[in-house]
């Protein structure tokens, strides 16, 4: 291992493994020691800087590539939150948040009850947001681990700082409530334990109210914008691949073939305009209508030019699949595209001169009934 290898890893291993274990332990230690500028700094570090470092090691893992329905490479991954549903569950979440800093920040007892009852009710819906994603990628855990458990590091530092703020704010509220009382019992710690359940009970209740309250307008906005009164289910379910999904994937695309089977299945939509799935040597493939001219013509070859076609078919091996390993991206497959668009209108007026139904040949191409 060269020298340059060391510093690499150092920097990895600092980075993705230093910075998520030392702000988990002084996350950990302002539970328990009262550290208020300390536990502020942490928590805001914790929360951005940990959710870009999430979204990172999702992107680098997974390299998840599209909706349920879309093909995708076998070494890819769907997304595990459906695109569809997805503002069910940010919206929600980025509410939880903003209202986790909102107890973080300001004093106990300084506040409307029902606002402060509002605001645990959405930390509540944003720890439960939290551990279902957490739950729905647990099914790929295995794949990458023990890297994957830097997923879980996040995620358990979430449910810990929200812990801590809704303790903290009970705990505000019991001391200022003793500040009120008038008489303090002889039995001082049954007294405490009393007063702390009887706090508890008070605080519960308008927390239960106002969940009850946010939920219903969250329904709501979700009718209103046509996601659904169940769109936070889907918002799991609605996917492939993950602990929680319910739909069935199409079969993956072949990576390795026909630079154009490349092209088809890479580009954007818009633009290589896919038409269906086929099938290729046994592999399910997406087809667009220049795939299916260029085979058709290599067909055509093929029965009147025996020879010509094996020169053609030995460049095409020697360079073609050179350059397919190259299109790795939807631009370079828009690229591809577009140059061969020349070509195909050539071997389209081709079929048309030579063929009696060149539409036929050209619509049976990787057919799935038609190998």
């Amino acid at each position: 291992m060269y020298l340059s290898d060391v510093f690499e890893w150092i920097i990895i291993l600092s980075l993705g493994v230093g910075i998520p274990a030392s702000l988990t332990i002084v996350n950990l230690i302002c539970c328990f020691k009262n550290k208020p500028v300390l536990e502020k700094v942490s928590a805001v570090i914790t929360i951005l800087l940990g959710g870009f470092m999430y979204l990172i090691l999702i992107a680098g893992i997974y390299s998840l590539s599209g909706e349920w329905y879309e093909p995708i490479y076998e070494f890819e991954y769907h997304y595990f939150i459906s695109g569809k549903y997805a503002f069910s569950i940010i919206i929600p979440a980025f509410l939880g948040l903003i209202a986790y800093f909102w107890l973080l920040f300001t004093g106990s007892g300084k506040k409307p009850p029902l606002v402060e009852a509002s605001a645990v009710a959405l930390v509540l819906i944003l720890n439960i947001i939290n551990i279902a994603v957490a739950i729905q990628i647990g099914k790929n855990v295995e794949e990458s681990f023990p890297v994957t458990l830097l997923f879980y590091v996040y995620h358990f530092n979430i449910v810990t700082l929200s812990v801590r703020a809704v303790t903290k704010r009970l705990k505000g509220n019991l001391k200022d409530y003793e500040a009120r009382e008038e008489e303090i019992d002889r039995h001082e710690n049954i007294s405490k334990v009393y007063r702390t359940l009887k706090v508890i009970c008070r605080y519960a209740f308008p927390v239960l109210i106002a969940l009850f309250v946010i939920i219903c307008i969250f329904e709501i906005v979700f009718l209103l914008t046509s996601q659904g009164l169940d769109a936070p289910v889907k918002a799991f379910t609605d996917t492939a691949d993950w602990t929680f999904s319910k739909q069935i994937p199409p079969p993956p695309l072949e990576y390795d073939g026909h630079y154009l089977c490349t092209v088809a299945a890479g580009g954007h939509e818009r633009i290589v305009k896919p038409q269906r799935l086929g099938r290729r040597r046994g592999a399910i493939i997406v087809v667009n209508r220049q795939l299916s001219i260029a085979n058709a013509f290599e067909e055509m070859i093929q029965e009147r030019h025996p020879k010509f076609h094996r020169r053609i078919r030995h460049f095409y091996d020697t360079h073609g699949y050179p350059l397919s390993r190259l299109i790795t991206t939807r631009t370079r497959a828009d690229i591809v595209y577009i140059l061969m668009k020349p070509l195909e209108w050539i071997f389209l007026v081709y079929l048309y001169l030579t063929d009696p139904r060149p539409e036929v040949r050209i619509n049976r191409q990787y057919s799935l009934s038609y190998d």
